[in-house]
């Protein structure tokens, strides 16, 4: 069932200030739930053929460049000069289906202040997501030099322009939500800077089961609008029926899950998960981490029995290395 979706701010973005991300994602899994009854976000970020950065959906090429067999980059995430999170992959979109993959992944060239090992992974001819072999070390300049001038195949269709993009990796942040023991670990450089009890997805059925494995923050918002519409109740005179705001929400997939402000369970954090599938914190820490994390932190989720799909928002680090290789198209 499709849900209407709102904007969900960039980092980086004072609290309250509207920016989308990307918006197009079905809701299928939902936001947390104590004796109060609240449910998950009617915001959601990013296709599972992942997101772009502009808000929208790739457009179809132009008529110009149809006629003139062209093609180019119509988006890149990161955004330029974005300083990202250590699992952050390079998403590029182009603004048609490329000649030949093979030819456009050799002029997609990657450098790096400190080289480590990565590859590209087709998602479809019109989009190339690339990610290291191990997280970013912390620190890391990368620039992403698409030379698509260089790419002409034998029917005549070219690149039309050079693209060049440039972001920053920030501190290595890596959180570990752990829902047996109801605890969220967050570390910076290898380093604990804090914890705090948590309550996750109370399960019973695989919709209120947070999804377990490697996730990404892919954007924050305060307030996210949370309703019950996932569930079928839009009306207000349904006992289940709630529309609220809820305050520092992390979104870590595009399946409707958000590290956020949970006051309403705080009496069972620590203790139980109660939640449909959101990670409830206290507000305290939720504005501390909401405050600090960006784009491409790691948030690992261990405990429950609903993995994390690699296609679910920026999950590509579910996908053993020996697999995202093979969706290379150099040989």
């Amino acid at each position: 069932m499709l849900h209407r979706v709102l904007a969900v701010p960039a980092l980086g973005v004072r609290p309250r200030t509207a920016v989308a991300l990307v918006l197009l994602a079905p809701v299928l899994a939902g936001c947390g739930e104590g004796s109060g009854g609240l449910d998950r976000a009617d915001a959601l970020a990013a296709p599972a053929a992942a997101p772009t950065d502009d808000g929208s959906t790739p457009a179809p090429p132009r008529l110009k460049e149809m006629r003139a067999r062209t093609f180019r980059v119509s988006a890149v995430t990161p955004r330029e000069g974005e300083v990202v999170g250590i699992g952050m992959p390079i998403i590029v979109t182009f603004s048609r289906p490329v000649p030949s993959r093979a030819a456009v992944e050799r002029v997609l060239r990657v450098r790096m202040s400190r080289p480590v090992r990565g590859g590209w992974y087709w998602l479809s001819s019109r989009q190339a997501v690339y990610r290291p072999r191990r997280y970013w070390p912390g620190g890391e300049r990368i620039t992403l030099d698409a030379r698509l001038k260089d790419v002409k195949d034998a029917s005549g269709m070219a690149g039309a322009k050079n693209v060049t993009r440039s972001f920053r990796v920030g501190r290595a942040r890596i959180s570990v939500v752990n829902t047996r023991t109801h605890r969220m670990r967050v570390s910076e450089n290898g380093r604990v800077v804090r914890t705090t009890p948590i309550s996750a997805g109370r399960g019973g059925k695989l919709a209120y089961t947070t999804t377990n494995g490697i996730h990404l923050v892919m954007g924050k918002s305060d307030p996210v609008v949370m309703t019950s519409a996932w569930m079928g109740v839009t009306d207000p005179k349904n006992p289940r029926y709630y529309k609220l705001k809820v305050r520092y929400a992390v979104q870590i997939s595009s399946s409707g899950e958000y590290v956020h402000s949970a006051p309403w369970s705080v009496g069972s954090q620590g203790r139980a998960n109660v939640s449909h599938g959101c990670v409830n914190a206290g507000p305290s820490f939720a504005a501390w981490y909401y405050g600090r994390s960006q784009r491409g932190d790691v948030v690992i989720v261990t405990g429950t029995n609903r993995p994390l799909a690699w296609t679910n928002g920026y999950g590509y680090w579910q996908m053993p290395w020996k697999r995202w290789k093979a969706g290379s198209a150099v040989r």
